[in-house]
């Protein structure tokens, strides 16, 4: 049996100097099942990684999404190692941003006109900036999660910190329901300067959802944002909007863009994205070369490798055979694995006089056992082999097998070595 002594010391260590022991909500303990997992990596390799204690996993988590890859892929660390011959960071632009644009420009349709940052909540936050630029308007409309900035943060539960007047600029409309967008145009009439959404997570988009979005965005007078830091570069090259054929004026990406290396962008058409010299949009790191080589050599590989169809190819390969394991245990009415093959997620419900958290705990408890890092989703690398996946398979098998038991035996709760996951809050 895998133990975390190791890392649990580590975690009483750096929790006395670190707020949460990590840098990220989604890294933290708090996603773990406590005592029972690993909180620290300490290197990766393809597919694999090891923990403080020298255990080895299947990652099936992959750093949130930005590994695509894998961990030390020689096509992108080759890229940086040479970069690194020359600089790192300069007093003026570097070439590569020229030559990163241009590649981005290629591949995604909206994409005229392209800036660089260093996260997800750059990029959106840039984009909402740019869009009440111009159109002189405050207010915004959000379906999905945008990052950890005041203007959307403060729509959420974890708002501490976020000035009322700021809380009051945000509003939630529901995906899928053209109705609930309906009633903020309609409440903010000629106030909404932008409508920011994720294009979809793992909620499939009912038919024509996104064109009627669209139309509404631009029928009011707003600036309609795809959120793609997470679609971009896993649902297509030129993310969810080239899949689906509908066009936003604004795109963030992110993620996925270079193998880990931290960099992201906001895209979008020329007479918009022209304005950003009227905004103070600006980053001393927006420009770090061994990013801009890194995301570089990523996209050349997932051209020249196929790398997309892969990720949907096994993707469904394990999405399929989850559904199918589910069922045969008959707990395909309390557990269900959604998304695109390339993204999925799996969905816990009440079960037996259970809770979501206390199902997806024992799941978690055992599949770390089983050798796999995992905490409900499967984030798809170009790194994980068929074997991996028939791995994970044969897992779920037994473990799915244990928890029907284990519910219908009322001894669940019996069967948790540790505290359970905590909820940070829901936005999807």
């Amino acid at each position: 049996m895998k133990t975390f002594k190791k890392s649990n010391q580590l975690f009483k260590k750096a929790s006395k100097v670190i707020p949460l022991a990590s840098q990220t909500f989604s890294k933290s303990y708090l996603q773990f099942v406590k005592g029972q997992a690993p909180l620290f990596i300490t290197h990766g390799k393809g597919a694999y990684v090891w923990d403080a204690d020298g255990n080895k996993y299947t990652d099936f988590i992959n750093g949130l999404l930005p590994v695509i890859l894998g961990y030390q892929y020689k096509a992108v660390d080759d890229a940086i190692k040479a970069q690194m011959q020359n600089g790192i960071t300069f007093s003026l632009a570097s070439p590569l941003e020229y030559e990163l644009a241009q590649l981005l420009i290629r591949h995604i349709p909206c994409a005229e006109m392209v800036r660089f940052a260093k996260n997800g909540s750059d990029a959106t936050s840039g984009a909402i900036r740019l869009a009440r630029g111009v159109t002189g308007r405050e207010h915004v409309a959000v379906c999905g999660y945008h990052g950890w900035h005041d203007w959307y943060i403060g729509s959420t539960p974890r708002n501490l910190g976020v000035p009322k007047s700021t809380q009051a600029l945000t509003h939630k409309f529901l995906y899928n329901s053209i109705d609930s967008l309906e009633k903020i145009f309609k409440r903010y009439k000629g106030k909404v300067a932008a409508v920011i959404m994720e294009p979809m997570n793992y909620v499939e988009p009912e038919k024509e959802f996104l064109a009627h979005v669209k139309e509404l965005t631009h029928r009011n007078g707003a600036l309609l944002v795809f959120d793609e830091i997470i679609t971009g570069f896993r649902f297509s090259l030129g993310g969810a909007q080239k899949l689906f054929g509908v066009i936003p004026d604004l795109a963030t990406f992110g993620k996925s863009m270079a193998n880990g290396m931290p960099i992201s962008a906001l895209v979008g058409k020329r007479e918009y994205m022209n304005r950003m010299g009227d905004i103070f949009y600006s980053s001393t790191q927006g420009g770090e070369a061994l990013s801009l080589a890194a995301a570089i050599a990523t996209i050349k590989e997932i051209e020249k490798k196929h790398v997309i169809e892969y990720l949907w190819r096994e993707g469904k390969f394990l999405q399929d055979g989850t559904a199918k394991l589910l069922k045969k245990h008959g707990l395909n009415d309390y557990i269900q694995v959604a998304g695109k093959p390339c993204w999925q997620v799996l969905k816990f419900h009440e079960a037996f006089g259970y809770s979501d958290f206390e199902i997806k705990s024992y799941i978690q408890q055992e599949v770390l056992q089983a050798g796999f890092l995992w905490y409900g989703q499967h984030n798809m690398s170009f790194s994980h082999t068929r074997k991996d996946i028939e791995g994970l398979l044969k897992a779920y098998d037994v473990i799915f097998g244990k928890l029907k038991e284990l519910l219908e035996k009322k001894r669940l709760r019996q069967a948790l070595r540790g505290g359970l996951i905590s909820n940070i809050f829901k936005v999807r």
